[in-house]
């Protein structure tokens, strides 16, 4: 596959590339000429490919998938995508389900209400694991008083009745008002942290609620007693600016990383991601090939781990997926 991923300069840039999307809140790169060999759009691009590609949903996924399609896009300058981070479920209910775009992004699978919405529009999908994410709580660099939360205290903080100062959550931290930033109630990530951390508890309203991870990140960046939660891949993209948590679940803090989240280790806060694709939409070819080409770069460490920080997807994974998508453009192009 063509890439801009074989040097450490080409990395350095794409992050910063994607660390400026997450704030700008959407994607669009249609005219891309620019080949990923670097050349006039014709190295080892198939120009017949062209139309639109509508995807919203997931936040989290956003950095990912902006990725796959700047290559994509690179190589296929017909194509005119769209990405906009609208949240997963804001993405399934206002968006995917309602039969408006092609595909949506999550940080959690579909809910029930969300497959019975898009079964009374009529919409089919093909659910794809796109990579694992270590969710992470991030405060402020300067707090030299806090290294890790265990998962109680975690909660003491984000539960509908919450914690209004840090010496609340454990005596020996300041007598400071917590300033929280979080995700809106319409992310997956927000649905995956109630599970995961609250569960019965529920979640404050108390907090600066955004579907823009970045204004998470500046949030927690400006103030030494903030606390905050997002995907690995903003933290990953702003280490100089924020303080990742290790989790204590019972058996001591465990920082979020790589390693971590792939090993297992970091629990509860690792999770699955994914992108759902419309099956009518694969009945296009531009689609149906695009879908091809991000299942084939979910195995791509330089451009998962290295460019975005995530976990990639295994061979064993990939394969599965890679079959399933078949079987579904299979069904869309008869």
């Amino acid at each position: 596959m063509a890439s801009s991923h074989d040097a450490d300069t080409a990395a350095i840039t794409r992050r910063k590339s994607l660390s400026a999307l997450a704030g700008a809140g959407a994607l669009a790169l249609a005219g891309c000429t620019q080949s990923g060999n670097g050349g006039d759009g014709s190295d080892g691009g198939d120009d017949s490919l062209s139309g639109p590609i509508n995807i919203a949903g997931s936040s989290t996924v956003f950095p990912l998938m902006s990725a796959v399609m700047e290559d994509f896009a690179a190589e296929h300058p017909g194509v005119d995508p769209d990405i906009s981070p609208t949240g997963s479920g804001g993405g399934f209910s206002n968006f995917f389900c309602t039969g408006d775009t092609d595909f949506n992004n999550a940080s959690r699978p579909i809910q029930p209400e969300e497959e019975e919405l898009c079964a009374d529009n009529g919409v089919e999908y093909v659910e794809l694991i796109a990579a694992t994410d270590a969710l992470t709580v991030v405060v402020n660099p300067d707090a030299d008083w806090i290294d890790s939360l265990t998962t109680e205290e975690l909660a003491q903080i984000w539960k509908s009745d919450p914690a209004q100062t840090w010496d609340e959550v454990r005596d020996e931290f300041p007598n400071e008002e917590i300033e929280r930033f979080g995700a809106a109630d319409t992310s997956g990530t927000y649905d995956y942290f109630i599970e995961a951390i609250l569960e019965d508890e529920g979640h404050t309203g108390e907090y600066q609620a955004t579907e823009q991870d970045n204004t998470i990140a500046q949030g927690v960046s400006g103030s030494e007693y903030a606390i905050g939660y997002f995907g690995f891949a903003y933290y990953f993209q702003n280490p100089d600016q924020l303080k990742a948590l290790g989790i204590d679940d019972g058996d001591g803090p465990v920082e979020p990383s790589l390693e971590t989240a792939s090993s297992g280790e970091y629990t509860p806060l690792s999770r699955p991601l994914y992108t759902y694709a419309s099956i009518s939409s694969l009945a296009e070819e531009h689609i149906a090939e695009f879908a091809r080409y991000f299942v084939e770069q979910t195995t791509n460490e330089e451009l998962v781990a290295n460019d975005v920080g995530y976990v990639p997807a295994t061979e064993e994974t990939q394969e599965a997926q890679l079959q399933k998508l078949e079987d579904a453009i299979e069904q869309a192009q008869g």
